[in-house]
Formats: structure tokens, sequence, C-alpha cells
């Protein structure tokens, strides 16, 4: 026993060494996340369904608890967001079965419900602007962060497409929206939230114990000196 447990750290080390090895090779960009910027958050969200929702589910989150999180009603999001289910309790599911999207890609696309938490929020802020042209892959793209990636630009729209100039990223053709950063930005805001939807409660929650526990401490400090002041 005592042997596997030792096997196990080691393995463990030995991951997160290779990550960090990984991601030494690349700058990563940082992003602000504000999960109280629910503007943000539904920004970011209208792109998930038009952009990633056709290919990458986010099985854990449910629309009526996005509708919720994000201060919609039911209806909005039935209207707006909904283009993969039909019932507003429904999770964030694809139609594209495994095994087609495995020989279109050549990988099955992940579920991004917890990707956030599992490559950060700098990785994914950085992934989502470094893709350029790259004529050796199928699908016309590469990404810095992540070479041979099978995903395509999906965004090249709003980015423009961008040539690799020795690990240096130029225009190859103007975007059509000056404001892919900001996009991609609310992109990761929402996959930030979906990796985590109860930190939203959490934080609200924690200014309230916080305040209650001052207020604890303005009456328990007075009782401490009283029932001591024989002995000080």
């Amino acid at each position: 026993m005592r042997n596997l447990i030792y096997v196990f750290f080691i393995g463990l080390i030995s991951i997160s060494s290779v990550q960090l090895m990984a991601a030494s090779k690349i700058h990563l960009e940082p992003v602000e996340i504000d999960l109280s910027d629910k503007a943000s958050l539904q920004r970011g969200a209208k792109t998930f369904v038009n952009y990633c929702l056709s290919c990458h589910a986010a099985s854990f989150m449910r629309y009526n608890r996005m509708a919720k999180d994000l201060g919609m009603t039911d209806k909005q999001v039935e209207e707006n967001l909904m283009f993969a289910s039909d019932k507003i309790g429904d999770t964030m599911t694809v139609a594209m079965r495994p095994d087609d999207a495995k020989k279109w890609f050549g990988v099955t696309p992940p579920d991004l419900s917890v990707i956030s938490r599992a490559r950060g929020t700098d990785w994914l802020n950085t992934y989502l602007r470094t893709f350029y042209l790259d004529d050796e892959k199928a699908m016309g793209t590469n990404n810095l962060a992540f070479k041979d990636v099978g995903m395509p630009h999906v965004l090249w729209e709003q980015q423009g497409y961008l040539e690799n100039d020795h690990g240096h990223l130029t225009a190859a053709s103007k975007g059509t929206d000056a404001d892919y950063n900001q996009t991609v930005a609310d992109l990761v805001n929402f996959l930030a939230y979906i990796g985590e939807p109860s930190k939203i409660q959490r934080l609200a929650l924690g200014k309230w114990v916080l305040l209650y526990l001052f207020l604890l401490f303005l009456v328990v400090y007075p009782m401490k000196k009283a029932f001591w002041k024989d002995i000080h």
C-alpha cells in the first residue's frame, strides 16, 4: 500500500511538471475574470451557444440555472440561447455524435464544463487569440498555445486570420470586429462561470459571513474581557 501511495504521488508530480513545461513555451495573456459582471457573462453565453455549442457540450450546466445566475428570464434564454435543446431544464448538450466528431475532427471535442479549471483562464484567453494560418493542417489553421490542435478557428470572422512569423503573429486579413479581445474575454468569463457556477453565490454569501463575524467579535470580545478580568 505504501508503495502504491508513493507511485501515485510521483505520478502527480510528473504530470504537474509536464504541464508546467508545456505552459512555459508560450507567454500566457492574463484575462480579468469578473463573475459579478452579468452583461459580460450574457455576451459570453451568446458567443458560446453560437460558436462552441455545435461541437462542445457543457453537460454540467442547465439552461434554467444559467438563466437564474445571469439575471435572465427563462423566456429570454429559450428565445436567444437555446438552439440544441427543447426544454429549459435540459443540460447544454450537442446533437453531434462522438463517433462522427472523431471521424471529422480526428478527436472527440471535449466537454467544456470544467475546461477553465483544467486549463486555466489565462491559457484559454491565449489559446483563443493565437490561431494562425497553416496550410499543412486539414483545417488550414494551427495554434501557438495548442500545437496541432484539431479545432478550426471558429471566431475567424471577428479576429481575421493571422500568420505565424517565428512565434510572432501578424495580421493576414482584417477581421470585422475590432473588439475581438473583449469577445474572447467575455467567452472566457462565461467558461469560468460554468466551471464553478456556485462561486457567484459563495462570493455573495461571503460578504455577509464576514459582516456577521465582525459583529460577533464586537459582542464576544467585551464578554471575554468581563470573564477574564479577575485573572488579568
